[in-house]
């Protein structure tokens, strides 16, 4: 009995952690952004089955004098030896999901997701691929703009920042890609990007609410890496960072993308490029701070309680 009900615990661990792998690291390469879910209704044949299969596993089950099943009990703990094929077979699997577990910063402050921008969880994710695109460019990125859809995790408690954080956060296998847009086609995608509620890094925006209750950009300057505004030039060349994904979608809010000069694809997903970020701001000593930092403020008289 003690090695049957060891192998069942073991199966049983094994069984969860390949699911926990699966989970984070395969499963989000396989989906799509825009995904649906839909249940499969039991049907009459189906349900009478299982209530024979109820009936006749009811039948041979042995009652005691009380009514219950005869069972025996036994305490499963660390006392259990290991079975070395199960160990094995977990042993390529384990060091991955150990990974996912790993510290690779600190949080000051809940990140959230939600409202314009993607709330302060845009703003961590944009900044992000920012620092991270400049890097590998070797040159400032003058616009990051990516998708709130693609957000997948609402909230980040402070404290410690795990790699499992960011799977979590950002599931799917985008990449980044750098575009060249003028300054008129900018402007048209931070009208998108505003009228969207989509996240962006590197431009300061003012916004409105029009008569049909829709929000429309009022107007925008860049700003660079040290804090300097500098206006939009119609005519003038830009660097953009977004994402493949974004691309893909054809006829979607910003198929202006696609009017790009050019479309180099940097080699770095999205995931990658934020865990990479957090560890450089690591080890420069530095918080991953969630703020507002007025990339968006609305116009007039009524100002936002919490720009962002």
């Amino acid at each position: 009995m003690s090695k049957t009900i060891n192998f069942h615990f073991q199966a049983s661990v094994t069984r969860i952690c390949l699911a926990i792998l699966l989970l984070a690291v395969c499963v989000p390469g396989l989906i799509a952004q825009e995904s649906s879910a839909s249940g499969l209704a039991q049907s009459p044949a189906s349900a009478e089955g299982n209530n024979k299969t109820s009936a006749r596993s009811s039948k041979r089950a042995p009652k005691t004098a009380e009514g219950n099943s005869k069972t025996s009990q036994m305490v499963i703990d660390s006392s259990l030896p290991d079975d070395p094929a199960l160990n094995k077979l977990l042993e390529p699997y384990s060091g991955k999901v150990r990974a996912l577990d790993v510290v690779i910063g600190k949080l000051d402050g809940e990140l959230t997701k939600g409202g314009l921008g993607g709330g302060t969880m845009g703003n961590f994710v944009t900044d992000g691929m920012r620092a991270e695109a400049s890097k590998k460019l070797g040159v400032p990125v003058d616009l990051v703009l990516s998708n709130s859809g693609g957000l997948r995790k609402s909230s980040i408690v402070p404290g410690d920042l795990h790699v499992r954080d960011i799977f979590e956060l950002l599931p799917f296998e985008n990449a980044l890609v750098e575009l060249e847009l003028t300054g008129e086609q900018l402007l048209k995608v931070l009208q998108i990007a505003v009228a969207s509620r989509e996240p962006q890094a590197g431009a300061r925006v003012r916004y409105r609410t029009n008569d049909e209750k829709k929000l429309e950009l009022v107007s925008a300057v860049l700003v660079s890496a040290d804090g300097k505004e500098r206006a939009i030039d119609p005519k003038a060349t830009y660097r953009v960072i977004s994402i493949d994904y974004l691309l893909s979608v054809v006829g979607g809010n910003f198929a202006i993308l696609q009017e790009s000069k050019t479309k180099k694809p940097l080699g770095v997903t999205i995931r990658d490029a934020v865990i990479d970020y957090v560890k450089g701001e690591t080890t420069a000593g530095r918080s991953i701070i969630a703020k507002f930092d007025g990339r968006f403020r609305r116009d007039g008289p009524e100002q936002e309680k919490a720009p962002q």
